[in-house]
């Protein structure tokens, strides 16, 4: 037994925590994999062990796509199981363990630091026990108060579903940007309901942030209260006016692109109401108040962007994360004005966070276009549904781990799902996460090879 704790022990000091990440993301799939197996978790029949396995990916990198409908083929363990996936995979593995840590009082090794550095995607280190304290109450305080207004609504009306779980479902679902839903048709019985609509977009905008950027803002006007010198850092800034701007330019789009088609019936009021919701929910939670088969190509193509595009860094969205387009944009307008150093907010960014910032986006764009030309040839000749669109669609959904669908998700083949699952999994964790975990770490290299221009463009 001390021998096998000592292998276990040596094992664990061997990997980095790009390794250790992706080893519990895996683990996480595995364990819920088997829950959802057993019979008690579902109705009727067993569920074929790909389908379990799509699920528990799905629940785990809190994408949202589905197979089946999760509210009627799931029994409440089942959908327990899945809540507490997306629970555990959006604030990520290795965050809860280091809770315990926390709870009994061990010390925290400079290891443990540097995964609850991966895990969150966080440039701090420092206060690690005051930063998992903080995050866990700001966490459940929000979702909390997301499932007492909910509650308010589901216990005045007729829901098939316990009023309780139900909003403690869909609560955690939006803040964790999972946008799985209880309801057969997701949430378009809920289109007209403005205390629905601003709830759910509220917790999945506040997902999306993330706890540093909240955080930051916080400590802002704290300082300001108690005339103390506070800033907001370059990261806040970057994310906040990136949110801001994209869901103000994306309700607008939306609405103009479905205001005389899947939005022809509506008042003007809920017109803005819908494009305001499909503006929010495409850069992180798969929930829908209108059928998204029926959107104009336009107007799929233009979430398929915003999809790409995702939230935060270090919160529960998907996507390259607006920090990454941030600093994108730093460097083309650096380029555009000839400076050589990537500017921002009137400051400078590392050259070597703008490399980085490059390399996931190439890398992004490479696992999308595998992804979309392997389920092009998996499902050729099967009809109009498996457009190229729709499969493009269906492809950055999963890696952005979104959850939108045009309805394909379930008609996949054996194949197209197992390929599906690799891009919700490389979606949660991120290409360079991956990349890093796979290679071997290098030293810095001491020399430099004789510098020669070349042609570009």
């Amino acid at each position: 037994m001390r021998e096998s704790f000592i292998d276990y022990q040596l094992f664990k000091k061997e990997l980095t925590p790009a390794q250790i990440l992706v080893l519990s993301f895996f683990v996480l799939i595995t364990i819920g994999t088997i829950l959802l197996k057993l019979p008690w978790a579902v109705h009727g029949s067993s569920l074929p062990f790909i389908d379990c396995l799509f699920t528990a990916t799905s629940a785990s990198c809190v994408s949202g796509l589905s197979v089946c409908d999760i509210g009627t083929r799931f029994t409440y363990f089942g959908q327990l199981v899945i809540l507490l996936l997306m629970q555990l995979g959006g604030l990520g593995i290795m965050t809860f363990s280091s809770l315990f840590v926390v709870l009994l009082h061990q010390r925290f090794t400079f290891k443990n630091r540097m995964l609850v550095k991966e895990s969150l995607n966080t440039l701090e280190v420092e206060s690690i026990k005051d930063l998992l304290k903080n995050l866990f109450i700001f966490t459940f305080l929000v979702e909390f108060l997301g499932t007492l207004v909910l509650y308010f609504y589901w216990s005045r009306s007729e829901v098939k579903f316990n009023p309780l779980f139900c909003s403690v479902f869909h609560s955690i679902s939006a803040f964790c940007n999972a946008g799985f839903s209880l309801f057969t048709d997701n949430l378009m019985s809920y289109q007209e309901s403005w205390l629905i609509n601003l709830t759910i977009t509220s917790l999945i905008i506040i997902g999306g942030l993330g706890f540093f950027t909240i955080s930051n803002l916080k400590d802002f006007y704290k300082g300001k209260e108690d005339k103390k010198i506070k800033i907001i850092s370059l990261q806040a800034k970057i994310v906040i006016s990136f949110t801001i701007f994209l869901i103000f330019f994306s309700t607008l789009v939306i609405f103009i692109l479905e205001s005389n088609h899947a939005f022809l019936d509506f008042s003007l009021i809920d017109k803005l109401k819908a494009a305001y919701f499909h503006a929010i929910v495409p850069r992180t939670a798969g929930f829908n108040t209108v059928n998204v088969a029926t959107f104009t190509s336009a107007s799929l193509f233009f979430m398929i962007i915003l999809m790409f595009i995702g939230g935060g860094s270090g919160s529960t969205a998907g996507g390259i994360k607006v920090n990454t387009l941030g600093v994108v944009y730093g460097i083309i307008k650096s380029i555009f004005k000839g400076r050589d150093e990537i500017e921002l907010f009137y400051r400078t960014i590392p050259r070597n966070i703008g490399y980085k910032a490059i390399l996931i986006l190439i890398l992004s764009i490479l696992v999308v276009i595998i992804g979309t030309i392997s389920l092009l040839i998996l499902e050729s000749g099967r009809g109009d549904d498996f457009s190229f669109l729709n499969i493009l669609f269906e492809v950055v959904s999963a890696f952005g781990t979104v959850g939108l669908s045009v309805g394909i998700t379930s008609k996949l083949s054996f194949l197209s799902k197992v390929v599906t699952i690799f891009l919700m999994f490389i979606g949660r964790l991120g290409p360079l996460t991956l990349a890093l975990a796979i290679k071997e770490e290098r030293l810095k290299a001491e020399y430099h090879y004789p510098e020669e221009r070349v042609s570009v463009g």
